[in-house]
């Protein structure tokens, strides 16, 4: 990915004014570049100066199928009429930047022809107010350009734009269909490729068995011996691990043939399959694929998307499940974990996974092997997309993680516990009043101001739970949203 550097200017100035403005960007876009803060690469553009030059670059943007968006900085006075027309046809993401070249005011030197250059204190403003005319979404990013903090918000925008890039592409498989009589693993699947880009589709279980068939026991056998440093083995029931294995190398060629960044599978429809996929999800949501148990599409969609926009970041995304509470008198806490599908890219740092069988208890089908280990601790987000009826709605809950405080010696899963803020108490109650899924997306790469921007490029309504959370005021965010997305202000 990548994304445009545009500048704005005018003819008024001469060429002498307007060759400075070139020389300064270029170097601004050079040192945003070389940045470890910044994690795609900014394309420097000439700089704009009549609404034909503005309009070519933003169409251009909008056919670079590398272009993930566009950044703008008006380094004089580029008057906002001009950018009407390409403002408009604007398909990506966008991000109005307003600093300016020099950090200080030059106080000896400063005179009509630096004030003539350096105009971003009024250009960026002149900007700013035809994208609040024309009600763009977009991301206002104010600080100087060579500090690490507003390049970390820089990075905060691109990533935000790398999940609306990766959204508009993305294609799931629901493997089976979602688990019966469940309501919050529904959704409007046209509805999700209209305002997300997803294209959601079935496919029947006997589609996957074919591929799972495909997988030689030589082939598993190897790729076993090649996984085999990676985990600690705690069985002997080394068939079973084997066939999760079989499982995961026919799923790979099945999704990566079909181009698919996500999928679903459900313990109802197994039909086909000696065991639930467990180890073999795990494996193949750690290498990036996006999953969701049970047929919840909308939750490995939203891994998937996750994932791409916590790339290159320290810490895990994974799949989650709210399991149960701790309503002790010292702290309380949600114990998180699933069946078996839980992400071990969240796993504590300097601990390997273990491979354990044991029987599930669900679904009718052999024990099946699975990925244990306790979560990492950090600060974390909890994500859950939910279709409100007419649009989605998405909510965060900022938490934080620990590994469970107590061994599970009977509970062999993949667990994690946290805080959420403010509380237990006001967080779950936030949550059921926001109707919020029992599936979530664990973070501990991203934050909640990189899933509100992405909600704020793509038109979804985004609420966030954290120390400020109020539950009065919540329900009026509620309320207001309702009105607001009802008569489409």
């Amino acid at each position: 990915m990548k994304f445009y550097f545009i500048t704005g200017s005018q003819d008024l100035y001469g060429e002498e004014t307007l060759a400075a403005v070139a020389l300064h960007t270029r170097e601004m876009a050079d040192t945003l570049n070389a940045s470890p803060e910044i994690p795609y690469d900014i394309e420097w553009k000439p700089t704009v100066r009549s609404p034909r030059e503005i309009t070519d670059v933003i169409e251009a943007a909008n056919y670079d199928r590398e272009c993930a968006g566009i950044i703008t900085f008006m380094h004089t006075f580029s008057p906002s009429k001009m950018w009407v027309d390409g403002l408009t046809k604007l398909q990506k993401p966008y991000c109005h930047f307003h600093t300016q070249f020099n950090r200080e005011i030059p106080w000896n030197e400063i005179d009509m022809d630096f004030m003539n250059l350096n105009q971003s204190a009024h250009g960026d403003r002149e900007h700013g107010f035809i994208g609040a005319r024309l009600r763009m979404p977009r991301k206002i990013i104010v600080g100087y350009w060579r500090d690490c903090d507003t390049q970390r918000k820089i990075a905060d925008f691109m990533r935000a734009a790398a999940g609306v890039f990766e959204s508009r592409s993305l294609r799931v498989a629901r493997i089976g269909d979602n688990m019966r009589e469940v309501a919050v693993t529904e959704g409007d699947k046209v509805e999700a490729q209209i305002k997300l880009g997803w294209s959601v589709n079935g496919w029947g279980l006997g589609d996957i068995v074919r591929y799972v068939d495909t997988v030689t026991d030589s082939e598993a056998d190897a790729k076993y011996e090649e996984i085999l440093p990676l985990y600690t083995l705690k069985t002997d029931d080394i068939a079973s691990v084997k066939y999760q294995i079989k499982i995961e190398l026919g799923l790979r060629r099945f999704l990566e043939n079909g181009g698919f960044g996500a999928f679903t599978t459900t313990f109802e429809n197994l039909y086909g399959l000696r065991q639930l996929p467990g180890m073999a999800v795990q494996r193949l949501m750690a290498d990036g694929w996006g999953f969701g148990a049970e047929g919840d599409w909308k939750t490995a969609a939203l891994l998937r998307v996750m994932k791409v926009m916590a790339h290159g970041k320290a810490g895990g995304t994974a799949f989650m499940e709210d399991y149960t509470y701790d309503f002790s008198e010292s702290v309380d806490r949600v114990l998180g974990a699933h069946m078996l599908e839980v992400c071990p890219s969240i796993c504590k740092a300097g601990e390997k996974p273990a491979i354990e069988v044991h029987p599930l208890g669900i679904g009718g089908k052999e024990p099946p092997a699975r990925l244990t280990f306790d979560g990492a601790s950090g600060e974390v987000i909890l994500c859950s997309l939910v279709d409100m009826g007419g649009r989605m709605r998405m909510i965060v809950q900022e938490a934080f993680a620990a590994a469970p405080h107590h061994k599970m010696p009977r509970l062999p899963v993949a667990a994690t516990m946290w805080m959420p803020y403010p509380d237990l108490q006001t967080a779950a109650q936030a949550w059921l009043c926001a109707g919020g899924a029992h599936h979530t997306v664990m973070s501990y790469a991203l934050n909640s101001r990189n899933m509100r921007d992405f909600c704020e490029m793509l038109g979804i309504e985004c609420i966030v739970i954290n120390k400020n959370t109020d539950i009065d005021e919540l329900k009026k965010e509620l309320l207001y949203n309702d009105i607001a997305y009802k008569f489409n202000i």
